[in-house]
């Protein structure tokens, strides 16, 4: 089996945690300055590995590899949340182009192909799963069109201008040139942390649904309108909220989540009663009845809602990505690969988190390999992983690389 060089991989890690550093983590939005240094730096590393790198016209990097035959493609995605972790992503894209040097680097293995991905807008400041989602043919012009940042709403055409991007045209899958596709990434969660465990196989993805919903009530004055005739759009929506908390539960699965993200009340000032109030409310499970229930749960809370009044309530559907299975072979080869370094130190076990595979797993066998979180937090500056487990996950990954490779040319 090809050896990883583990110094090397955390050097590059490390590396690329210095665009957009921040305190312990990285602050790298989507088509910001510090992200296409970024995705320009990791293309020359590419270039260095002996990969052709293109970045394509939503900002998505591939490094295309020059062997023959059918290759795996890997990768994750470069930017980051607001004031995030170094991790998220990152080491996905960092694990494929040192599985592409390593495999060049070895005589046994120097004929078997590797590309890698950095898709771009994973994290959705303009539209989740953005880059793999236009890789595979799910994103057409309009939708490009209407697309806006979720923070300052800037149009995604004017920032793809101001990234040196307009203009360039957009890669598209070629299913027959792969044979499947393998991302790695840290949990995000404490299943493996908590439980001593090392690595992880990941089963399936959760899909996940995100909804915009309405209050419209009548602005007024503060002071001299009296409670019995008031219609506050802000109370309208803590009282849904409070519901959907109630209810929630009771039809939820052993591992359904529900988030309201964000409140805002229109116009906001302590002495003018909202007339307009808005929530963004996300759900996410792996079972797709599971997730029918709670579509069809919110869906009724909301009509209740509006029945009750005084205010008027509507649901508005943001996005909706559904769940995906990783293919069992791909599962295999990669219990397979943890056992041979970690035996016993591993666990088969769902992602709660969204990730480009699930959009992948819909074209290609896809698999994804989880290294531990320590304590369990990502999304936030301090998201960490031991450096041992680090390199680890990198070998395993490489050894379950091989062997879908050379199974897929038996």
């Amino acid at each position: 089996m090809p050896t990883i060089k583990g110094e090397r991989l955390i050097a590059d890690l490390r590396r690329l945690a210095q665009f957009g550093r921040y305190k312990t983590g990285v602050h790298r939005p989507t088509y910001s300055p510090d992200d296409m240094a970024a995705r320009r730096w990791v293309a020359g590393r590419m270039e260095e590995a002996g990969l052709d790198p293109v970045i394509d016209g939503v900002g998505t990097l591939l490094g295309r590899s020059r062997a023959s035959g059918r290759k795996l493609l890997t990768g994750s995605h470069l930017e980051t949340q607001p004031y995030s972790g170094w991790l998220d992503g990152a080491m996905g894209v960092i694990y494929g182009l040192e599985l592409a040097r390593t495999f060049a680097e070895d005589p046994r293995s120097a004929g078997l192909g590797i590309e890698v991905g950095a898709w771009a807008d994973e994290e959705g400041h303009y539209g989740a799963l953005l880059g793999s989602r236009s890789f595979c043919g799910e994103v057409d012009e309009a939708s490009i069109d209407g697309a806006r940042g979720r923070i300052e709403g800037k149009p995604l055409r004017e920032a793809l201008a101001e990234a040196g991007l307009a203009g360039r045209p957009r890669l598209h899958l070629e299913r027959e040139r792969y044979v499947g596709y393998l991302e790695a990434h840290v949990e995000q969660g404490d299943t493996l942390d908590n439980a001593g465990l090392r690595l992880g196989i990941v089963t399936g993805i959760v899909g996940i649904h995100l909804y915009r919903i309405h209050f419209e009530g009548q602005q007024n004055h503060a002071g001299t309108t009296r409670m019995a005739v008031r219609r506050d759009a802000g109370v309208a929506l803590v009282r849904l909220a409070a519901e959907i908390d109630r209810r929630f539960p009771s039809v939820a699965g052993p591992r359904s989540v529900w988030t309201t993200g964000k409140i805002t009340l229109d116009p906001g000032a302590p002495s003018i009663i909202p007339g307009k109030a808005e929530m963004l409310f996300q759900f996410r499970d792996v079972e797709p009845e599971r997730l029918a229930l709670l579509v069809r749960t919110i869906e009724e809370l909301v009509r209740q809602a509006n029945a009750q009044g005084p205010c008027r309530v509507t649901l508005e559907p943001v996005s909706r990505v559904a769940p995906s299975a990783m293919d069992a072979s791909f599962q295999q080869a990669l219990e397979s690969a943890a056992e041979g370094h970690a035996p016993k130190l591993h666990l088969r076990l769902p992602s709660a988190a969204g990730h480009d595979a699930q959009i992948f797993a819909r074209y290609l066998p896809s698999g994804m390999l989880f290294v531990p979180s320590i304590g369990g937090i990502s999304h936030h500056f301090s998201e960490d992983t031991n450096e041992a487990d680090i390199v680890l996950g990198c070998q395993v990954f490489a050894d379950a690389a091989e062997r879908i490779l050379r199974e897929a040319a038996a």
